[in-house]
């Protein structure tokens, strides 16, 4: 992990998270036109999302996870006796809130709204339940998600969101004091309507609908929920995009940058792609990107510097022959750039770097060595690259100053380029992963200086070291930081293996097809406009398997 003295910003204390549940109430709508939710709008007074729209739910009372109380509700053999707890709070806070009870009589049986009329909704209600014969329905109530309120918030809840079909027989009523206008709606609905402007819904109310619009009958729901298990846990983060507030998730592309540079989750850091200044990750990590955006290079090339005022600076991929991106390096280091390494030979990374020793020579300073390895014979000739000196696999660059010290680690990781290097920034636990790993796409090998073989042993070499040095953060060349490093390499591993299985089907499937016709059959999730550059993915998988690589 990050050096704490490196942080940007002074420690935060987030609030506790309280334990609480929430229920997703279903039914389905008529002639199998899908699924509706139910809804209610929560009192403009509340201390926690006032007059938003939510599924009903609240706090965990002691009361909902008293054996008596367990005693009283029917559960199956995979809920424990925490799920369990959370489904009776779902049920008790569904029952006070808007009147809906998920219960069962001696005969098995739901109750309907005629024959719990007389219970009060005020009162405490196990004991009601228990006087009738009733059960609770916990087995009805099945684990969607597991949603922690972002570290920024003044109030957190700790809540599993709960989903259940919907009684028949029962019409909900509000309470009239936490919550308001209860209305079933169908997710897109919803969702359509808050985009408007007129539905104000939280960040988890939001993501749920996503999720539930894809379903089209309760079943459904409940069959993708039936494993007990939550589907996804998200702490979401948040962050500024054109200076308001934007909110992500675990799985979306700045959730590890928010995480590396908000650790305490602070909603700071800009999110957007800006190519005129440096945007500072730690106090001794700058990224620049280059103004070249594009398909191949998505919002552009990252440079990075690392160092201080007291040590110098390291620069990483000064990219193409860029002269305004090249002043912007010098003038963020102060123009003390001391050492310039090259992940690969590609255009878009290492024509910059000679001019940009010599911009620092001419300023007065000693001219930088550029480092990385040389172009292979296999590179295409806009990839040539000769640099000062070879980076040796294991070599350490040290920069030190000011009583700290700054060491970066070359790893030879060949697959995308022959020549491809990566740095791990050992203090902090940074990998600097150049075009090997990339964030929100997967990078392209393309032979004969792609090699696809190499490329999946670069990725275990790359796992591997992350593990001996505690490496939590990838740094690309291409998109914002990922995180957590381990996991992301091995959903990248898993992917290119299930890329390759598709690709060995339609060999098996095509012996006599194209480059065009397996394309077109391994990569029919991928739009035909990107199938060019698929193909030459693809051509180094087919290498691979035709030299009987593939395990």
């Amino acid at each position: 992990m990050p050096r704490p003295s490196q942080q940007l910003l002074p420690p935060h204390s987030p609030a506790p998270a309280r334990a609480a549940a929430t229920v997703v109430l279903l039914r389905d709508m008529p002639g199998g036109a899908g699924v509706e939710v139910l809804m209610t709008r929560r009192s403009h007074r509340a201390s926690f999302a006032p007059s938003a729209y939510v599924f009903p739910g609240g706090g965990i009372d002691a009361s909902d996870a008293d054996p008596a109380t367990h005693a009283l509700a029917d559960h199956r053999e995979d809920q424990d006796a925490q799920q369990r707890t959370q489904a009776i709070a779902a049920i008790r806070e569904s029952f006070e809130e808007l009147g809906v009870l998920l219960a069962r009589d001696a005969d098995g049986r739901f109750v309907d709204g005629e024959r719990f009329a007389g219970l009060d909704r005020t009162a405490p209600l196990a004991p009601q339940i228990a006087g009738r014969g009733w059960r609770l329905a916990a087995d009805a109530v099945f684990v969607l998600a597991r949603w922690l309120t972002g570290l920024d918030r003044p109030q957190r809840f700790d809540v599993p969101f709960l989903v259940a079909r919907m009684p028949e027989g029962q019409v909900p009523v509000a309470d009239g004091s936490e919550q308001f206008e209860p209305v079933w709606v169908r997710p897109a609905d919803a969702l359509a309507r808050h985009a408007a402007g007129g539905f104000e819904m939280i960040f988890p109310t939001v993501r749920t609908l996503r999720w539930l619009q894809a379903h089209a009958a309760v079943d459904a729901v409940i069959a993708a929920c039936a494993g007990g298990r939550p589907l996804w846990t998200s702490t979401p983060r948040a962050g500024l995009l054109g200076g308001k507030e934007a909110r992500y998730m675990e799985h979306e592309p700045p959730y590890g940058e928010l995480v590396l540079a908000t650790p305490d989750g602070q909603v700071l850091h800009p999110l957007d792609w800006q190519h005129e200044r440096p945007v500072p990750l730690l106090k001794n990590v700058q990224r620049l990107t280059v103004g070249n955006p594009g398909v191949m290079t998505g919002p552009g090339t990252n440079s990075y510097l690392v160092g201080d005022a007291a040590s110098g600076y390291l620069a990483i991929d000064p990219g193409p022959l860029d002269e305004v991106h090249l002043r912007r390096l010098h003038d963020a280091a102060g123009g003390d750039i001391r050492w310039i390494v090259c992940t690969h030979s590609h255009a878009d990374h290492s024509p910059g770097a000679a001019p940009l020793a010599a911009l620092v020579e001419s300023a007065g300073r000693p001219r930088p060595p550029v480092l990385g390895l040389p172009s292979a014979d296999t590179a295409r000739p806009a990839s040539f690259f000769r640099p000062d000196r070879a980076l040796a696999h294991g070599e350490r660059i040290v920069l030190e100053g000011g009583g700290l010290t700054h060491t970066l680690e070359a790893l030879h990781t060949p697959g995308h380029a022959a020549n491809h290097v990566c740095l791990l920034l050992l203090e902090d636990g940074l990998l600097f992963s150049g075009d090997h790993i990339l964030n929100g796409s997967t990078t392209v090998i393309d032979p004969p200086d792609g090699d696809m073989t190499a490329y999946l042993a670069s990725l275990d070499l790359l796992a591997a070291a992350c593990a001996r040095h505690g490496v939590e953060f990838i740094l690309p060349a291409h998109g914002y930081v990922l995180g957590p490093a381990p996991q992301a390499i091995a959903a990248l591993k898993a992917h290119r293996l299930q890329r390759e299985a598709k690709i060995a089907a339609a060999l098996e499937a095509l012996p006599d097809g194209t480059v065009d016709d397996w394309v077109a059959h391994a990569y029919a999730d991928v739009p035909s406009r990107m199938w060019p550059v698929a193909a030459r993915s693809l051509l180094a998988h087919v290498q691979r398997i035709r030299a009987g690589a593939v395990t």
